[in-house]
């Protein structure tokens, strides 16, 4: 048994590999996801077998699934019916054997193959004929940021037939194993058969995803492409296949090496809810919304109207965002994050670690996670930047330079000492940064940069006072002498100087 207090933190990044678990990538998309292996060393150092390891913001289950097949107990939760349907759905892989799933397929191939091909063929009258014989969802009014105003108006009539008819052959399968994992394959083909789809330029026309994954919003194609109906589906059929098929073979190798003992629960609460249905737990990874730029729940109306289980507005009202339909003020925002990190803390037994992975601007959000923390007796041991490996949504590759693309993990031990957040402080941040650059060589991430003052404020009392924009940061390192380059996503030494704007917009209080 572990004596959890005397657990070295984890001190360097965790290189990432992102691609290779199709448990994760390629069953069904979500709008963030960690990568696994990293995850996965973070709960094997900081937990022993059998521990509970929870995720409060759980998105699509990166860290209760891989506690889950890491012989733990992973513990999802998210306020969002889709994410805990892509968890849930993932780690009931781990049920059924892959004959009955390989049969539903078959099952709904005959039910469906022709029929869907024969849309293809139909006149614009017959479709519509065709639709009024089909079950379909409420056609609910998208958020106001949307191209389009309902429901349906995000779909071609032959793929809302299609996607009709999919569904009730998914439905009619018997076995309840197999019939979970078609769900999965038809929720996944949904973000492909709608008129936000957008094919990659070069590449085959299937190449490509839903602009509600990259630029944040129900932005309709200027030219749709309306992929085949039979073959989509039947590709995000094989990728759960896959994604079973890896899940077996872990656990088939645990039970030969020891046992499988794995266990994985999920709930659907505000993050401040938990502690009253949650015991205590060993272990917390999570990563935090960002605040601004994803509205989860409205981005998500797509999937839940179609399933059902639109949240209430009591959900929309409890979510921890900035913006979206309901327009969360950041003030509130902050003041969640900091409840939210209380809340955690008060899961988490005595002695025990916790992880946040969290990357902004704002060094008042990080604020608000570190005075949370210090506030409910946790102490902070690491902090690691795991840079270098951005996943580039369109937001991102339309703003590399002022984007943090890398993230920050920031990891706790649970003392029990109430920690004292010092007043104010005055803090040189243009001595500061010369400082960490003279030590940096010819190249240095942003992030890296970024990261080091945001805890260095912290620890040296400042950060409440630090206000940092994201012109400010670039002029500063130019007039410092380095300049961005775009290839590689890192500053570089020796630019020559320039400005972009007249004067910093740095406030040290």
């Amino acid at each position: 048994m572990k004596e959890y207090e005397h657990i070295t933190p984890i001190d360097a990044p965790i290189p990432a590999d992102r691609q290779s678990a199709k448990r994760h990538y390629g069953v069904h998309p979500y709008f963030t996801r960690r990568p696994s292996n990293v995850v996965r060393d973070y709960i094997k150092h900081f937990t022993c077998k059998g521990g509970r390891v929870l995720d409060p913001f759980g998105g699509s289950g990166v860290t209760a699934i891989e506690a889950f097949l890491e012989n733990r107990c992973g513990i999802h939760n998210d306020i969002n019916p889709l994410a805990n349907f892509i968890a849930t759905g993932i780690a009931k892989l781990a049920n059924g054997d892959i004959g009955s799933y390989r049969a539903a397929v078959a099952e709904v191939r005959d039910r469906c193959e022709r029929r869907l091909s024969a849309f293809e063929d139909m006149s614009a009258s017959e479709i519509k004929a065709t639709l009024r014989r089909l079950d379909l969802p409420e056609n609910v009014k998208l958020p106001r940021t949307s191209d389009v105003e309902h429901l349906y108006d995000l779909f071609a009539p032959r793929q809302l037939a299609a996607l009709a008819l999919l569904r009730e052959a998914v439905e009619r399968v018997e076995n309840r194993y197999a019939r979970s994992a078609l769900r999965l394959a038809w929720s996944a083909t949904l973000t492909k058969l709608n008129l936000t789809f957008l094919s990659a330029q070069g590449r085959a026309a299937s190449r490509g995803g839903s602009s509600i994954f990259s630029i944040y919003r129900y932005k309709v194609a200027a030219k749709p492409v309306e992929l085949p109906l039979w073959s989509t589906f039947e590709e995000r059929a094989a990728n759960v296949l896959a994604a079973k098929e890896e899940i077996d073979t872990i656990i088939t190798h645990r039970r030969r090496t020891g046992g499988f003992t794995g266990r994985f629960e999920s709930y659907q609460e505000s993050v401040t809810d938990l502690p009253s249905v949650i015991e205590s737990v060993d272990y917390i990874f999570t990563d935090p919304p960002y605040g601004a730029h994803i509205s989860y729940l409205d981005l998500s109306t797509l999937w839940n109207a179609w399933r059902e289980s639109t949240p209430s507005r009591a959900r929309y009202e409890q979510e921890m965002i900035v913006g979206g339909e309901l327009s969360h003020s950041e003030e509130t925002y902050v003041q969640r994050l900091r409840d939210c990190i209380g809340a955690c803390f008060a899961m988490l037994k005595p002695q025990r670690w916790l992880s946040v992975v969290f990357q902004h601007w704002s060094p008042q959000y990080f604020e608000a996670i570190l005075a949370g923390a210090a506030s409910a007796g946790g102490d902070l041991r690491a902090a690691i930047s795991q840079v270098g490996d951005p996943i580039w949504s369109m937001h991102k590759k339309k703003n590399r330079q002022s984007v943090l693309a890398g993230e920050m993990i920031l990891t706790f031990l649970k003392t029990g000492r109430r920690g004292r957040v010092e007043p104010s402080k005055d803090f040189d941040l243009q001595c500061h940064v010369r400082h960490i650059l003279s030590g940096a060589g010819d190249a240095i991430y942003g992030e890296y940069l970024f990261n080091r003052i945001i805890i260095d404020a912290w620890n040296a009392g400042a950060l409440s006072s630090l206000k940092m924009s994201k012109t400010a940061f670039a002029d500063l390192m130019a007039d410092e002498g380095w300049l961005y380059n775009e290839t590689c996503h890192q500053w570089q030494r020796g630019g020559a100087v320039r400005r972009v704007s007249s004067q910093y917009e740095f406030d040290f209080g």
